[in-house]
């Protein structure tokens, strides 16, 4: 693996993968420090981003790598300068990787192969988000031991979210059957990717989900206001504390955050005892920490050995050296 750039190309094989070193990092994180010493990263970050860019920050120095944190306000880019040159520039500085948040679609795919730097997407566009779906895959697989026979409803603006995106290939490439629920207008007529008898009326799928996954609403990537209130929007769509009663027993409660409190769930759902939304900023650290560790380690590249393979087996992390 050179680069990660989605979920899509990804098969099982690599995904458990990275989900076992991610978890090995989070019981020994210790083991792993200084892997990256003396080895540069760039974070490049073109959007807002409070949870990704220093949770990519922190698996960075906790790898041991120095740390360029790019701005874009004060660099070559207000004169014109074009993303390959920037990212050329980098390379030829000594930098190895390039970890991007952009609003362009098709910008890594472009790029990957032209730069000599290892590219992180860390959110492009409305395509792909792949490290929000390794953390939230390892979430799932913390609390149910494996993926596969789950059900996974993801619940609100599917056509803008790169996050559905990523986790419905994450999700049945392990084995959970996905389903889809919000707003008719913003998803069946734009989210094409998503295929036929996927979508539900969310109060037909309460009880019987084994993860709830809330969006949020990407009103940024809007074309045209929302017609709706907010508290028209959170009881048509949203998880209120009557759904949450419904929940399956043992079911739990996701989101990626920002989270719009009252919104897509009701705020005092967001740290209730089936909330794993700050366990899932927890564990972005630990799935970074892997990427870069597969990206950048020599020793990493040796390819670790897989376990629980595609996700047939329930129980727990089974903990598995590298090949010499």
């Amino acid at each position: 693996m050179n680069h990660l750039t989605g979920i899509q190309h990804l098969d099982s094989s690599q995904l458990n993968m990275l989900l076992d070193t991610a978890q090995r990092m989070k019981e020994s994180g210790e083991d792993y420090a200084g892997s990256l010493e003396g080895q540069c990263v760039a974070n490049l970050f073109f959007e807002p981003s409070t949870r990704t860019r220093f949770s990519f920050e922190v698996a960075e120095k906790r790898l041991g790598a120095h740390v360029l944190n790019f701005q874009e306000s004060a660099s070559s880019r207000q004169k014109g300068e074009s993303m390959y040159d920037t990212l050329k520039t980098l390379a030829a500085i000594g930098v190895k990787a390039a970890v991007i948040r952009h609003s362009q679609n098709g910008l890594m795919d472009d790029l990957q192969e032209r730069t000599g730097l290892a590219l992180i997407n860390a959110g492009t566009g409305n395509e792909e988000h792949p490290t929000q779906c390794l953390l939230d895959l390892l979430t799932i697989k913390q609390e149910f031991g494996c993926l596969r026979g789950l059900k996974v409803a993801i619940v609100g603006d599917i056509h803008h979210s790169r996050v559905a995106r990523s986790n419905y290939y994450g999700l049945t490439k392990l084995g959970a059957k996905v389903y889809f629920a919000g707003p008719a207008c913003l998803n069946q007529t734009g989210a094409g990717w998503v295929p036929r008898g996927c979508w539900y009326d969310f109060d037909e799928l309460l009880e019987e989900m084994d993860v709830i996954m809330m969006l949020r609403i990407q009103h940024e990537r809007h074309e045209q206001t929302l017609a709706m209130s907010k508290d028209e929007y959170h009881q048509q769509y949203g998880l209120t504390e009557e759904r949450a009663r419904r929940m399956k027993r043992g079911a739990i409660i996701m989101h990626p955050a920002p989270v719009n409190r009252d919104v897509e769930l009701a705020s005092t759902l967001v740290e209730a005892p089936q909330s794993r939304i700050f366990k899932q900023m927890e564990n972005g650290v630990y799935v970074r920490m892997a990427v870069l560790y597969h990206l950048l380690c020599p020793a990493a590249q040796r390819q670790e050995q897989p376990v629980n393979k595609g996700g047939e087996r329930h129980g727990t992390f089974v903990k598995a050296g590298l090949y010499a």
